[in-house]
């Protein structure tokens, strides 16, 4: 009796995943997309703008793909792999969506990716998370990143900062992870072969209350220091950096001049001004596209319950789903034989977003346009990044023969290493 009951338990969850599946490949069906966010700890801001970009987009679809009704389950994060890999558990083995959108953190990346490898059934879209490794080391054929990564973000800032800004020697504090060890590797390779020095780069934990001992050992013969903060992180630290009589030039690392810091309150935002940074927007761009965005986004949602204007991380999530919107509508809705066809959509899209064209390489890593920018002060007293040069065409070895890039070694503490030449 308990064979035959193991039997028809096992018949009838064969049956069960046959239903799912046909559900999920229904052209005519609700769409269930799964998205993650960190909204909790140190980035809920930037989780929080990311949520409002990919309304915006889904708004602007009249919430529907090809057709289908789109049923979107949104699951929070924390930064950390172990959040990101519950979230997307959930999401794709409990809740049977059939695309995932996200993450936002770069190591919740990395460890997206190799989930996506363990279920082939779903395609998985990333949202803005940088690390270089997600697509760099190992990709997955299922996990596809709209957006350039942390190190493509550095491109044209060593070379400004170097040359225009007369920056010959810097130290770096960042985060201590993966998306900030990515930024400091696209800063360094090219403020070194420039001519400049990085005498020290210092790190600290993702949520760090206090930078006391930090600022403390900050040196004092540099030309600037780099900062790879964000969010909570970013916030903290000019607070105190202020407090302790710090007035060193800054260089911002992209996270650090995004609208989640220069819309926070208080004053110690203003020691931003002036600083130069880069990164996949400039948030005075009077590109017209752009400034369409940007009214789509302000239109969207109450001013209070917004930023001025749109994050990147809303940019990003805006462009991932935009990616899945018109892949949706040119397979017709139709995710059936393992959604191949929607798959070779992705893999072949050339992006036309509010920041320039967005195209994969043969690891679904964007190829797009960085924009390298100054913090200025509007005339209603709110800060904003404003374009001082663009870089079009940023491909993932950053423009160095792929070989050199490859011996250089993955982002690390101590990698790359300052040279003249890679």
């Amino acid at each position: 009796m308990k064979k035959v009951l193991l039997g028809s338990l096992s018949v009838l969850a064969l049956v069960a995943a046959n239903a799912t599946t046909a559900a999920a490949d229904d052209k005519s069906g609700v769409l269930k997309v799964g998205v993650l966010a960190t909204l909790e700890g140190t980035y809920t801001a930037l989780g929080e703008d990311s949520i409002r970009g990919l309304k915006t987009a889904l708004m602007e679809a009249g919430n529907k793909a090809a057709g289908r009704e789109i049923e979107v389950i949104i699951q929070s994060t924390d930064t950390s792999p172990d959040s990101a890999l519950r979230g997307a558990r959930k999401l794709v083995e409990q809740d049977g969506v059939s695309i995932v959108i996200g993450p936002v953190s770069g190591s919740e990346g990395i460890a997206i990716r190799d989930y996506s490898k363990t279920q082939p059934q779903t395609t998985f879209i990333n949202g803005i998370s940088g690390a270089m490794e997600t697509t760099f080391v190992e990709p997955s054929e299922n996990f596809f990143r709209f957006n350039i990564d942390g190190a493509q973000w550095s491109a044209g800032l060593g070379n400004y900062i170097y040359n225009e800004k007369g920056y010959k020697k810097i130290a770096t504090v960042g985060e201590d992870y993966s998306f900030i060890y990515t930024q400091v590797f696209g800063l360094v390779t090219e403020f070194c072969a420039a001519g400049g020095e990085v005498s020290e780069r210092l790190w600290v934990p993702l949520g760090t209350k206090d930078f006391g001992s930090i600022i403390a050992a900050l040196p004092d013969d540099v030309d600037a220091i780099y900062l790879g903060l964000g969010g909570g992180d970013a916030v903290n630290f000019l607070n105190q950096y202020q407090q302790a009589g710090g007035d060193a030039h800054l260089v911002g690392g992209t996270i650090m001049v995004d609208g989640t810091v220069l819309s926070s309150e208080g004053a110690a935002k203003q020691a931003l001004i002036g600083t130069p940074s880069s990164g996949p927007q400039a948030d005075t761009w009077d590109d017209p596209k752009w400034q369409a965005f940007v009214k789509a986004y302000q239109d969207a949602f109450e001013p209070d319950q917004r930023f001025p204007t749109p994050s990147m991380f809303a940019t990003g999530y805006y462009n991932a789903t935009n990616a899945m919107l018109q892949c949706m509508d040119t397979v017709g809705g139709d995710l059936s034989d393992g959604q191949v066809a929607f798959r070779g959509c992705l893999s072949n899209l050339v992006l036309e977003t509010p920041t320039g064209t967005i195209k994969l390489d043969e690891n679904r890593q964007a190829i797009g346009s960085n924009f390298v920018s100054e913090v200025v002060e509007l005339p209603d007293g709110t800060l904003a990044t404003e374009m001082v040069a663009r870089v079009d065409n940023v491909n993932q070895t950053l423009g160095i023969d792929p070989e050199a890039f490859a011996a250089i070694g993955l982002p690390s503490r101590d990698t790359p290493a300052c040279k003249a030449s890679y």
